[in-house]
């Protein structure tokens, strides 16, 4: 089994009178990707910056790569790696400049065949020249991460990288995490993309402070309470209002055409639905049930919590 190059032991923040981050539990293992998700106000990025240094620990104790997370806090720091929800790229630097200021903050002295690795790997080497202000929302986002990891960190802490990115330079920044991982390098991330979630090694569904489940990502979704049916309607509008008044259906949720109800039988409490449904003049052109996602699994673990 990898080794565990993140161990927290009952880690907690307080700001006042409100707990941030509960006394958590967690390992993280060399060269995994592992995601962190939950609504605003989980505690998901007080629990990266108190990983980083950015914020100290009201209580517990952490050790990253071995180093203890309080007393050795400047050492971690020369091994890790942190793309900030405000990454602070200067825009009247171009890319190039970026990089290499970020470099010697680091203290990367020889770093111009380093600096032309990342470029070439983040896919920016045509855009070296540019100002930082005159990318776009996705190249900004490579060059922070290219920034980040200008000093060869071996843990990267992201936090929502790809919140507000179009989703082709979503799908690339993925691509580049993925090549990371082929250097046994280890990312913890957080992010509100539950599609994105299911992409890494393990997951942690964090609210209120707390992790509610940490397991991969097939483990968590056989949490899940109930049957999903989804369903074809017309019209759907129409059938998403009935659908909510069943007192066997749990859940209802809408994507575009189709409408999504969770219900403890699929073909026991379908035979209800359908009824209403016929009653009220709305035709269900096609239903089935489909496999949980995570975001089912978290949206049901939070209602019954």
């Amino acid at each position: 089994m990898a080794e565990a190059v993140i161990q927290i032991r009952g880690l907690g923040k307080d700001f006042d009178t409100v707990q941030a981050v509960a006394g958590i539990d967690l390992e993280v293992y060399q060269g995994e990707m592992f995601s962190i998700v939950g609504p605003d106000g989980a505690g998901k990025t007080t629990l990266i910056r108190m990983l980083c240094g950015v914020t100290e620990p009201s209580r517990g104790q952490a050790k990253i790569l071995g180093l203890d997370l309080v007393k050795e806090i400047e050492e971690i720091k020369k091994h890790i790696g942190y793309l900030s929800q405000r990454f602070s790229l200067y825009g009247d630097l171009t890319v190039d400049e970026n990089i290499e200021f970020f470099a010697e903050i680091n203290g990367v002295r020889d770093f111009k065949a380093r600096r032309d690795q990342l470029l070439q790997f983040t896919r920016l080497l045509p855009f070296r020249r540019r100002l930082a202000e005159k990318l776009s929302g996705g190249m900004k986002q490579k060059l922070a991460l290219a920034c980040t990891l200008v000093h060869t960190p071996e843990i990267i802490f992201l936090d929502e990288p790809t919140t507000g990115v179009d989703p082709v330079s979503r799908r690339d920044f993925w691509k580049i995490l993925s090549d990371l991982l082929k250097s046994r390098i280890t990312i913890v991330m957080t992010t509100p993309y539950l599609d994105e979630a299911e992409r890494c090694a393990r997951v942690g569904l964090m609210n209120q402070g707390a992790f509610m489940v940490v397991d991969k990502p097939q483990n968590v979704k056989k949490l899940m309470k109930g049957k999903i049916v989804e369903l074809v309607c017309e019209p759907a509008r129409k059938a998403l209002e009935l659908v909510r008044q069943l007192p066997e259906v749990e859940e209802v949720q809408a994507f575009g055409d189709r409408v999504n109800i969770v219900v403890p039988s699929a073909m026991t409490d379908f035979s209800k639905v359908e009824a209403l449904l016929e009653r009220n003049g709305v035709r269900c052109l096609q239903f089935r049930e489909v496999p949980a996602s995570l975001e089912n699994v978290f949206i049901s673990l939070l209602k019954s919590g």
